[in-house]
């Protein structure tokens, strides 16, 4: 079997790295790469499981609290960094530009292949956060049609992207109009105000973390026409209905707040997503799915505030040793 080249990674010390050729980018973008990023193994770690991680719009993976509460269930620990996003995009290429999720298949297959190698007939547990968790079920719908769940025994859904914010009245038209921009126009960029959102999670603002800035812009990168058509295409496959084949566990936060400015309810909401939404299309994954709103919670609930976090890790502890453990 080939061995894998692992190398250093960002994170420093306890992670390594390893790179995935993706070959040309079917978009046009040049030469195309994934990363796959794991918490190495520590004395006295027996891994009963794995985890692979994928990030949303604007994000990549930091958060090592993460991956060590995890390391603590006996869970492996792996995050990818899909094209170019984060790690993984290149110079001169539009960040997190895709005309098709389906695309994500490929580094997404891969990335299960090597945790599936390196943790033989144990299961596998995918967690995906905002669009990472829309363009996940639509991987495993895929995967369950053609009759290949496992290693696959469950998924984690943090605050999903399951439908476009705003008024359905809007939402319409404008879907349609993309539909046609995004033959002529895709890497146009649409501008909107900039939100609140990174200012929340940021050392800078009233944040914890550290993360890269260029890798995760505070506020955010340019959405693009062709990016967004591929998203609302993606979410109506979803309305439509999905049969993932395992039990899901959905969490979100208890509220949304769309302010301009930052208030202190700022970093008590979803300031990025309609969680209402959400609850509304959770029952698209198909199977078994448990939704459970967290009190207090912004839009990544993993980077909340220490209560309403803390409380995401323990429902989310009692429903893997329900389910999976």
């Amino acid at each position: 079997m080939h061995t894998l080249d692992w190398q250093p990674d960002m994170l420093g010390d306890g992670y390594r790295q390893h790179v995935m050729e993706l070959g040309t980018d079917p978009d046009g973008e040049g030469s195309i790469a994934a990363v796959l990023t794991r918490r190495e193994p520590r004395d006295g770690d027996v891994a009963r499981g794995a985890v692979l991680y994928v990030h949303g719009f604007s994000d990549y993976f930091f958060q090592t609290e993460l991956a060590d509460f995890f390391a603590g269930l006996g869970l492996a620990f792996y995050a990818l960094d899909v094209r170019k996003s984060g790690r993984a995009r290149r110079p001169g290429q539009t960040a997190h530009y895709v005309s098709d999720l389906i695309r994500y298949d490929d580094e997404l297959g891969r990335a299960l292949r090597i945790v599936a190698g390196a943790h033989p007939g144990l299961p596998v547990i995918v967690l995906a956060h905002s669009t990472g968790g829309l363009i996940v079920p639509l991987w495993l719908d895929r995967r369950r049609a053609a009759g290949r769940v496992a290693p696959v025994t469950g998924l984690v859904l943090n605050s999903p992207w399951f439908d476009l914010q705003g008024n359905a009245l809007v939402r319409g038209p404008l879907t349609q109009a993309l539909r046609v921009l995004a033959r002529v126009r895709p890497f146009r960029a649409l501008t909107g105000p900039p939100g609140v959102y990174g200012q929340t999670l940021h050392v800078s603002g009233t944040g914890e973390w550290d993360f890269d800035t260029d890798l995760k812009p505070l506020d955010g990168f340019p959405v693009t026409i062709g990016w967004i058509n591929a998203v609302r295409r993606g979410q109506a496959e979803l309305h439509r209905g999905l049969d993932i084949g395992v039990p899901s566990l959905i969490l979100r936060s208890d509220r949304s707040d769309f302010s301009r400015d930052y208030t202190p309810v700022s970093d008590r909401a979803d300031t990025v997503l309609d969680v209402a939404q959400i609850a509304r299309w959770a029952g698209c994954l198909g199977g078994e799915t448990t939704v459970l709103p967290i009190e207090g919670a912004r839009h990544d609930v993993f980077l909340s505030l220490a209560e309403p976090r803390a409380q995401a890790y323990a429902v989310m502890g009692d429903w893997l040793g329900q389910h999976l453990l």
